[in-house]
């Protein structure tokens, strides 16, 4: 059936129904009549998909699948397995929630619905009512009766003076307010059953493919994100096209909260943090401080046989240091307040980034063409100001530190020395189990170039490196518009972890900007002096956000020889301490670690605490051990392994946690 919306009615109506051309994603060009919908389009494919197709993605622009197509164009039928077929789908269920709430709750005013990562979110005014989780499952139990209607979402475009006339009807002044900002012309209404509401779409063909709802959580949200304006009650959602699809997410919800990074850090005595130091500003305990240290010396000793020379720069740079660089332009509003002398109009800075300290060092004396490159790597701590509201734990805090390294070299050695570091990317996931990752390919938005800073030929030279070095290591990549550093393009890696969450780990950055703004220079082989190439690259991006990651990866049960504590010596009485001690000389080095339980308890509970602690080694020690000069070994979550010598099970040691 083509079309609801009448503007489009109207140009069906008089044309002449030509043949168009449908480019498919594959490349594949079918011919259809001019007016063919994305709907039409899968039902002459197979049934099964017009069955599934949620939307369609029309020359870029994400559509419904019954409006008409009246021209060639590329198009991919979306369903729920893609991204922007998901979005749909849930922004969809924001409007069966708002139907649901204004069925319940009659007067209920409305802010705004997106959909978001996983599922959905409406910003809603209750006016004097109150309103809390206890009110989740009756609206559950509505959103599944309406859904059951099929009721299809069905677009319209109105004027601004029938918008502003039909809100103003209902009283609705966030909708008014959100109408304020359209151009008269490209307002459009969605309907379905009996609600209505300004949106641009796009949306699901009908509510019926909704069949499993939850609502997860409330909170509180300024309209607009203004704190002088009326707080409104935000309710969140996530919905589904099959019950067990939710029984699913929700096993995995509770699987992830078992997995908490805040949790397990807690439990496994990693991290903590105070009040009195500082939101954000994580404290690390010894066996925390042994983890971090290993991944340090895990990577320098890897940066070493790369050629990075360690460098070390002050917590602090002067105000004039991030104007040159431009952090100062770009992130100083949202930076902490600068730090003032005794001199007038001194001001410092907490160190952002350490990158123009870099600059400085690589600055400091004179550089031939044969110097080239010059590989800087720095454990920099750095420190960016984070509202309350959006920290989180390890992943988002205020002071964290990078495993950063700069790489100045010559226009001819950038390509190499990118795709070595590529290869420095991928040495160090696979030796932390990161296997499942993804190359984004991150550019500049081409729409507004005024977020960046340098020439158009500076960022092509840059954007072009990167993809083809991407490419010469045959890298699967994603390219993505508007994700660029302010000076620069950038490869990230998403990595995918055990649950399946994608996390941005790993960056590598080629940069034209810094070395232009900070004057630096090279002598080349003509004598004359040539602008070096910067590269700046964090395989682990930040210690802390890595390390978070990894807790709720592993589930706190890391490598062994990443495990703060590798064994644990179980005496089963007092009367073994002295044999226990001697166990414990003979295999610890330094790169082995463990201790003795000599608490007086039984030896099941040593056994339980150990396995909660997730100690991958318990070394059980008693009479026809201390006799035979053996050791009876347990593995965290696998259970006994039997006797076997000091020996053997120190060589077994070193031989598991080699990397």
């Amino acid at each position: 059936m083509i079309p609801q919306d009448e503007a489009y009615q109207g140009l069906v109506s008089n044309i002449e129904f030509n043949m168009i051309n449908i480019t498919f994603p594959d490349g594949a060009t079918r011919q259809y009549e001019a007016g063919v919908t994305a709907n039409q389009i899968a039902l002459s494919i197979s049934e099964g998909l017009a069955r599934n197709i949620l939307a369609a993605e029309v020359d870029g622009q994400v559509i419904d699948v019954s409006r008409p197509i009246l021209a060639d164009t590329t198009i991919k039928l979306l369903t729920w397995n893609d991204p922007e077929g998901k979005a749909t789908f849930w922004h969809s269920s924001a409007h069966l929630m708002a139907e649901a709430l204004e069925v319940l709750y009659p007067g209920t005013k409305f802010g705004i619905g997106p959909a978001i990562e996983m599922g959905f979110y409406y910003d809603v005014d209750f006016g004097d009512r109150q309103f809390s989780s206890d009110d989740f499952e009756r609206i559950e139990n509505k959103m599944l009766e309406l859904a059951k209607t099929k009721s299809e979402y069905v677009r319209k475009s109105i004027s601004k003076a029938e918008a502003v006339d039909y809100f103003t009807e209902k009283g609705d002044e966030y909708k008014l307010d959100l109408i304020k900002d359209l151009q008269d012309g490209s307002i459009t209404f969605y309907t379905q059953g009996n609600f209505t509401d300004l949106c641009r779409g796009p949306h699901i063909p009908h509510t019926g493919f909704i069949k499993a709802v939850k609502l997860m959580n409330v909170a509180g949200a300024y309209w607009r994100g203004d704190e002088t304006r009326k707080q409104l009650t935000r309710i969140y959602g996530v919905t589904f096209s099959k019950q067990s699809e939710l029984t699913d997410y929700l096993q995995l919800l509770e699987e992830a909260k078992r997995r908490d990074h805040r949790k397990l850090g807690k439990e496994l005595e990693l991290f903590t943090f105070s009040e009195k130091v500082g939101l954000g500003l994580p404290l690390w305990l010894p066996k925390g401080t042994a983890l971090r240290e290993k991944l340090i010396h895990f990577l320098q000793r890897a940066q070493v046989k790369s050629g990075y020379e360690q460098v070390a720069t002050p917590h602090i740079g002067h105000k004039n240091l991030y104007i040159t660089s431009g952090h100062y332009e770009k992130y100083g509003a949202d930076s902490f307040q600068p730090i003032k002398t005794p001199q007038e109009g001194e001001e410092f800075f907490l160190k952002p980034m350490n990158c123009p300290h870099h600059c400085e060092i690589y600055k400091s004396k004179p550089r031939s063409y044969k110097d080239l490159p010059v590989r800087y790597a720095e454990f920099g701590t750095v420190y960016r100001y984070e509202q309350s509201g959006e920290l989180h734990g390890l992943t988002r805090v205020r002071g964290f530190t990078q495993d950063d390294a700069h790489l100045f070299c010559r226009p001819d050695q950038v390509k190499e020395e990118f795709k070595k570091v590529i290869d420095l990317v991928l040495y160090v996931f696979n030796a932390l189990g990161f296997e499942d990752y993804t190359a984004q390919v991150s550019l500049r938005d081409p729409d507004n170039k005024a977020k960046y800073i340098g020439s158009d030929e500076n960022w092509h030279l840059a954007e072009m490196a990167i993809i083809e070095a991407a490419n010469e290591k045959n890298m699967s990549t994603i390219v993505e518009y508007g994700e660029a550093a302010f000076y620069g393009p950038k490869l990230d890696f998403m990595v995918k972890d055990a649950l399946g969450r994608k996390w941005q780990l790993g960056t590598i950055q080629v940069d034209y900007n810094l070395p232009e703004r900070f004057e630096l220079d090279y002598t080349g082989s003509d004598n004359m002096k040539h602008r070096p190439v910067m590269i700046h690259r964090a395989p682990f991006g930040s210690l802390e956000r890595f390390i978070a990651v990894l807790i709720e990866h592993c589930a706190g049960q890391f490598p062994l020889w990443l495990a703060p504590e590798q064994f644990i010596i179980l005496p089963i009485s007092d009367k073994y301490e002295d044999y226990a001690k001697k166990v414990l000389e003979s295999i610890n080095n330094a790169d082995i670690r463990g201790l003795i339980d000599s608490r007086d308890e039984k030896i099941g509970r040593k056994i339980r605490d150990a396995e909660v602690k997730k100690i991958p080694y318990m070394l059980i020690i008693g009479e026809k051990e201390m006799s035979e000069g053996l050791i009876s070994v347990r593995r965290h979550g696998k259970g006994d392994i039997g006797s076997m010598a000091i020996g053997e099970f120190k060589d077994q040691l070193i031989k598991e946690i080699t990397v």
